[in-house]
Formats: C-alpha cells, sequence, structure tokens
C-alpha cells in the first residue's frame, strides 16, 4: 500500500515534465503570480495542507499513512486549477513549473544527498544517553550548525542522539530541543547556517556579520535553552528505571564508522557555497524555465556525491544506523503539496504594500523609522509557517534593501530580521527544511513525536516567552 502512495507524486511529475518541454509560448512566457491582485482566500490550499499535517494523522491514522502523498496533491490542485480557471492554465503552468523547478526540486536534491551521505556516518562507543552527555551533543550541534548548516549537523547528529537514547523511556523532550537548537537556533553565526543568511550574504552582507552582530543573541537563546534542557533531562531521567548491570557497566571507546561521508558532507558544504558566489552568466533554458549553469551544476554534484555514499559505504554501518527511506520519502511528498499551495502565499508577500498583507508590512514602520522589534516579530511568524528565505529578502527589502547600509547605519533592523527568520524556523514543524525530517526520522526508530499542534504547544510555552524576553533586551530600542 505505500508504494501506491507514490502514484500522485509520480504523475504528477510526469505531468511537469510533459510540459517543461513545451515550447514557451504554451505556457505565456515566464510570468509569475501578481500578489498584488490575490486575497486571503487563496491561501485556503496552503492553509488545508497544514491542517491536513496536524489533524489527519491524529483522526484518520490509516487513511493518511497510506494517503498522504494523495493529500499532497489534493491541496496542490485545489490551488492550481481555480488559478488556472481565473488566470489561465499558461500562468498556473508556468508558477507550477517554477516553483518545481527553482524551488522544490533544489530544496529535495540537498536534502536527499545530506540525508544519504549522513546515514553513512556512525558514531559507537560510550554514548550513554544521559543528561550530561545528551546537552554535550545538543551544545556542539548547536555550534556545528553555523559551520555546515541546520540540516547538515540535524542529519549528522540526530541518529548518533537516538542511539544514545534508545533505552530511555523518556526521550521526546530531547529531540524537541534538539530541533530548537541544532535545526534552526544554532545556525545563525554564518550565511552557512541557514538559507536566510546565505541570500543575505548573496545580496551583499559581510560573511562575518552574522557572526559578529547575532552572537550575543545566539548565545542568551542557546544558553538558556540548553539549562532548561538539561535541568528537564535531569528530572525525566529520575524518572527511568534503573540500567540493568550490563548495560551501565559498558565502556567502549568512541570511533566513528564511515567517516569518509564526513568529507562528502564537507563536499555538499563547499558546493552550496560555490553556487552561491561562483556566477559563469550562463543559463541553460528548458522550455518556459532559465535554469543558471551554477545552480545545475550544484544539484548534479550534490546527486553524484549521494550516490558516491551508497557505492562505498557499507551496508551493515547503514543497518545499525536504522537507515530507511521512509522520512525522505515522507517529507519530499509532503513538501510537494506545501511548495505548490504556499505560491499565492508567497505571491501575497513579495508585494509588499500593494499585496494582502500590506497591513503587516505596514507595522514595520513608524513615523520613518524601522520597528526592530516588529522586524523580528514578524519576519519570525511569517518564517515559522512560510520559507523562512522569502520571508527573509520580503523584509529585507522593506527595510531598504541596501546591504551596505543595513550594516552600518541600521544594524539593529537587520539583525532582528536575521534572529527572527532563523530563531522562529523553530515554531513549527515546517518552519525550516530540517524540523520535519528530524521528525521523520525520530518517528522511524520509534519515539512518539508530538503532532502538529503538539510540538506547537512545546514551541509557544518554551519559545516564544524566551523570543519575548528577548524583544525587550535586544530589539526595543
Amino acid at each position: 500500500m505505500r508504494d501506491l502512495n507514490s502514484i500522485p507524486i509520480i504523475g504528477a511529475t510526469a505531468f511537469m515534465l510533459l510540459f517543461c518541454a513545451m515550447p514557451a509560448e504554451a505556457s505565456g512566457g515566464t510570468a509569475l503570480l501578481d500578489g498584488s491582485g490575490l486575497s486571503f482566500w487563496w491561501a485556503i490550499p496552503f492553509a488545508g495542507m497544514l491542517l491536513s499535517i496536524a489533524i489527519l494523522p491524529l483522526l484518520l491514522p490509516v487513511l493518511w499513512a497510506e494517503h498522504f502523498g494523495k493529500i499532497a496533491v489534493f491541496w496542490s490542485l485545489a490551488f492550481l486549477g481555480p488559478c488556472a480557471l481565473l488566470f489561465g492554465p499558461g500562468l498556473a503552468l508556468s508558477a507550477l513549473l517554477h516553483t518545481i523547478a527553482m524551488e522544490y526540486i533544489p530544496f529535495i536534491i540537498l536534502l536527499f544527498s545530506l540525508y544519504t551521505i549522513s546515514g553513512g556516518v556512525r558514531l559507537t562507543g560510550n554514548l550513554s544517553g544521559k543528561p550530561t552527555s545528551n546537552t554535550a551533543i545538543l551544545l556542539v550541534g548547536t555550534f556545528l550548525a553555523s559551520v555546515m548548516g541546520t540540516t547538515g549537523a540535524s542529519m549528522l547528529l540526530i541518529r548518533p542522539l537516538l542511539r544514545a537514547n534508545m533505552h530511555r523511556k523518556h526521550k521526546v523532550h530531547t529531540v524537541i530541543f534538539f530541533i530548537f537548537l541544532v535545526s534552526n537556533i544554532g545556525g545563525s553565526l554564518s550565511p552557512l547556517g541557514d538559507p536566510p543568511l546565505f541570500l543575505g550574504f548573496l545580496k551583499g552582507v559581510d560573511f562575518f556579520w552574522t557572526t559578529e552582530h547575532l552572537f550575543s543573541e545566539m548565545m542568551f537563546a542557546s544558553s538558556i535553552l540548553l539549562l532548561l534542557y538539561y535541568f528537564l533531562d535531569t528530572m525525566m531521567m529520575k524518572k527511568e528505571a534503573p540500567l540493568g548491570p550490563a548495560i551501565s557497566r559498558q565502556r567502549h571507546v568512541l570511533r566513528l564508522e564511515g567517516g569518509v561521508n564526513v568529507l562528502l558532507l564537507l563536499g555538499v558544504i563547499i558546493t552550496v557555497l560555490l553556487s552561491g558566489v561562483w556566477n559563469p552568466e550562463m543559463q541553460l533554458t528548458v522550455g518556459t524555465l532559465s535554469i543558471a549553469l551554477q545552480d545545475l551544476m550544484r544539484d548534479v554534484v550534490l546527486l553524484v556525491l549521494a550516490g558516491f555514499s551508497l557505492l562505498i559505504t557499507a551496508s551493515e554501518t547503514r543497518k545499525l544506523n536504522n537507515f530507511s527511506w521512509e522520512p525522505i520519502e515522507e517529507v519530499a511528498k509532503l513538501f510537494f503539496g506545501i511548495f505548490v499551495t504556499m505560491i499565492p502565499a508567497i505571491s501575497m508577500l513579495k508585494a509588499g504594500s500593494e499585496g494582502a498583507f500590506r497591513n503587516v508590512i505596514a507595522l514595520v514602520t513608524k513615523d520613518g523609522q524601522p520597528v526592530n522589534h516588529m522586524y523580528f516579530w514578524l519576519s519570525g511568524i511569517l518564517s515559522s509557517f512560510l520559507d523562512n528565505a522569502p520571508t527573509y529578502v520580503v523584509f529585507f527589502n522593506t527595510a531598504g534593501g541596501d546591504a551596505s547600509q543595513l550594516m552600518h547605519d541600521a544594524p539593529l533592523t537587520l539583525a532582528a530580521i536575521s534572529c527572527g527568520a532563523v530563531f522562529m524556523g523553530a515554531n513549527s514543524y515546517i518552519g525550516n527544511a530540517p524540523n520535519f525530517m528530524v521528525r521523520s526520522i525520530a518517528e522511524s526508530q520509534g519515539v512518539k513525536m508530538p503532532s502538529f499542534f503538539g510540538y506547537m504547544a512545546w514551541s509557544a510555552g518554551i519559545l516564544i516567552p524566551l523570543f519575548l524576553l528577548m524583544t525587550f533586551i535586544f530589539f526595543m530600542g
């Protein structure tokens, strides 16, 4: 039954490839959806997609498990159908192809390569799963996220953390704090850490600007979360049954299996970085699409690195890692629906003062001056549910769009936008790319993760008070 769930995605992909091969005139050029003429009603399919992810696994778990791919396609068509009827099939197809080819496919290729390569890395030894060692892993992952990206650090460390806590009954909180710290907040110190900061770097923000200007905010947030986690894990540990004598006496030296995959992960980082700074000004035109050579080369290299990892890594290592394709399959299907239904919401956001979000955009300026705490919260709230990269760009442009001016004359504004886009990606499972992937990996290894709203209860209870405190300390000036 699981394989049947792939049919809608395969059919949709075949549909896209068919029309990709058609002449550009068939879709009216490369026109994209104009968000200035859209009302909030166009966000209904996106809301339906989110509610399906949140509610159906609880109310209809069997239906969801067997047909979530079809549900993702249903909500995609709920947007594409009316779009084709009202604006013409050419524009609907153009918007679909642009989103899939330029955003969704690169997104999935990057996740696929990181997931595949990191699945070949296995840390063995005395991973005790005690509060001290768990906190140490979270600390290392938090700083590693700024070096190899939140996705890379998450994929590298989530399996060792799960294996260390295999004997623990209470471990959901560990995965949740992992998402908070490693999958989000830790990526705030460099453009390599998170896509919004990388886009800022491409727009002229100095590479080490974020390291200098977001360091205090990152250290403040991560220190509080790490301390809170340590005390929470200590309390949870006291509820655990004592370890058996055979387990408690185990003392194995830490050892790394599949170490060559660490080099391949480094190759992924370098490849992504080079794709942002190397610009040969060459385009490959396929139907209505123009794909930059550096982007195409990046995706090809990432797939080659993933393939190389599959060839050279011992199958036993992946087996002991509990590696399976189900998490990446689930992410690919669900994010297909998320990316497509998000098209009108992103278009309305990009329309700025001319779009349905005009009242939201107006909140960030008062008497011609930036309202930094509103930049923090609005960029953060929207990044919690929409793609945080275009959200960052929208508010970056709203603040003036001049990197030099923002860095030197309005550093607090740029810091507020950056922190909001990066930190608040932790507010929901879909706020940042690795969140959902970490959840899927944890569930595939037997951890009963909270539902969509259940996770948000954790984030609302822990992160929102933290962000409110940060607002008064850092962004009210």
